[in-house]
C-alpha cells in the first residue's frame, strides 16, 4: 500500500503532537517539518527521525498532505500556498481570520479536488460521539469550557481560542441553521476578550448556552444535552458520558448512569481521519465549510461583545 507523504508546518506546542502522530501512522510517511524556530524544528526532527526543512517551498513536490499548526494570522497565506501546489491541508482551528479568506480556501480546495479539513478535535471525542448517536431532537444544550491563563494562543480572543470548539459541537448537535445570538464578555488580562458567554437560538427552536473563560483556576470541558426527558452529559477531559432519564416527576429518579464508550487519543483520531480522507479523496468529517460555519458564529459573538450588544441579534443581520 502506497504511503501518504506528509509534512507539518509549525511544530510548537500543538504542532509537535501532529508530527508525532504522523510518525506513527503505518500508512503515512512524515517527510519533513517546517518551523520559523529552526533549532526547535531540528530538535523535533531528530526525535522523530525526519527532516527539518528551512521553508515551506522545500515541501512542494515531496508531500501529498500537510498539517498547518501556526498562529491564525498565517493560516490563510500558508494554506493557500499549499493548496495552489496541489497539497491536501489539515488546518488548525479557526480556519482563517476572515470569512472571505475561508471562502477562498474552500473554493480553491474544491477547484483542485483537494481535502481541506479543519482541526475541530472535539468531533472525534468519544464522549461527544456517544451522546450524538443517542439524540433524537435536542431542545437545550449547555457547554462550559474553562482553562487557567497561559500566554499560548493569546493572538486570538477566547471565543476563537476556546469557545469555537463548542460552537462547532452545538451547531452539529442542534442540526439546524442559526436564528439569533446574544453574547456578553470581558477583557481582563489581555487586550482581547478573555471570558465570554453566548446564547444561540436555532431555527428549529433548540437553544444553546455556551461559556468560555481562560481565567479559570481549573480546567473544565463539560457539555450537557437535554433531549426530551433525557439528560446527557459529556466530560471531554475524562472522555466520559452519562445518561439520566426523568419523566416520572421525581427528582430523585434523575440518577446518571455511564454510557459505554472506548476512550481514545482524539488528535490521533483526527489525523488518521485526515489521512483516510486523502487516501479516498472523500469529504472530511470537519470540512472547510464546517470550519467556516464555526468561524462565522464566533465572529457574530465577538462583534456583539465588542459593540456592547447584549440582546438578541438576528443572524441574518449580523452577517451582512
Amino acid at each position: 500500500m502506497k504511503k501518504i507523504n506528509v509534512g507539518v508546518i509549525g511544530v510548537g506546542y500543538l504542532g509537535q503532537f501532529h508530527a508525532e502522530k504522523y510518525a506513527h501512522i503505518p500508512n503515512a510517511d512524515l517527510v519533513g517539518i517546517v518551523d520559523e524556530d529552526q533549532d526547535r524544528a531540528a530538535q523535533i526532527a531528530k526525535k522523530l527521525d525526519t527532516e527539518a526543512l528551512p521553508d515551506i517551498s522545500r515541501l512542494v513536490g515531496r508531500v501529498d498532505a500537510v498539517s498547518i499548526v501556526v498562529p491564525t494570522i498565517y493560516h490563510y497565506r500558508i494554506a493557500k500556498q499549499c493548496l495552489e501546489q496541489g497539497i491536501h491541508v489539515l488546518i488548525e482551528k479557526p480556519i482563517t481570520e476572515s470569512l472571505d479568506q475561508a471562502d477562498e480556501l474552500i473554493a480553491l480546495a474544491s477547484e483542485k479536488g483537494l481535502v481541506l479539513q479543519v482541526g475541530h478535535i472535539e468531533r472525534f471525542n468519544p464522549a461527544v460521539r456517544a451522546v450524538k448517536a443517542r439524540l433524537t431532537a435536542p431542545r437545550y444544550l449547555s457547554a462550559e469550557r474553562a482553562a487557567p491563563f497561559t500566554m499560548r494562543c493569546t493572538d486570538v480572543n477566547v471565543v476563537l481560542d476556546l469557545m469555537i470548539h463548542d460552537l462547532d459541537i452545538v451547531m452539529d448537535l442542534a442540526g439546524a441553521d442559526l436564528l439569533e445570538v446574544s453574547a456578553a464578555g470581558a477583557s481582563v488580562i489581555t487586550k482581547q476578550i478573555d471570558a465570554a458567554t453566548a446564547r444561540i437560538v436555532f431555527q428549529n427552536g433548540c437553544v444553546a448556552d455556551v461559556t468560555a473563560s481562560r481565567l479559570s483556576d481549573e480546567k473544565k470541558r463539560i457539555l450537557r444535552v437535554f433531549d426530551g426527558d433525557n439528560l446527557y452529559t459529556s466530560d471531554y477531559q475524562l472522555q466520559k458520558a452519562t445518561h439520566a432519564k426523568g419523566g416520572n416527576g421525581s427528582a430523585c429518579a434523575l440518577v446518571p448512569s455511564d454510557i459505554s464508550l472506548e476512550k481514545c487519543d482524539t488528535l490521533n483520531e483526527e489525523v488518521r481521519a485526515f489521512i483516510a480522507s486523502v487516501e479516498s479523496n472523500a469529504q472530511p468529517l470537519v470540512s472547510g465549510s464546517e470550519g467556516r460555519k464555526a468561524l462565522a458564529l464566533a465572529h457574530i459573538i465577538t462583534g456583539s461583545i465588542e459593540k456592547g450588544i447584549t440582546g438578541f441579534v438576528p443572524v441574518a443581520e449580523a452577517q451582512k
